[in-house]
């Protein structure tokens, strides 16, 4: 794994809590920034993803 991916995995579990936070104590504002925060964390996450599958296919030449 790499940095991008541990990051934008730790955004997204981030996010999920915010999210129910902000369902527990009826904040809709806190909801949006927590899904906000997870498609960052997703997208990080993804991007990360990536760059270990270019590392992989240079390994493979």
């Amino acid at each position: 794994m790499n940095k991008d991916q541990v990051k934008g995995k730790a955004k997204d579990i981030g996010g999920k809590i915010q999210e129910e936070v902000g369902k527990a104590v009826g904040s809709s504002e806190q909801q949006a920034k927590g899904l906000s925060k997870q498609v960052e964390g997703k997208v990080q996450e993804k991007y990360g993803d990536a760059k270990e599958e270019i590392v992989k296919d240079r390994g493979n030449r």
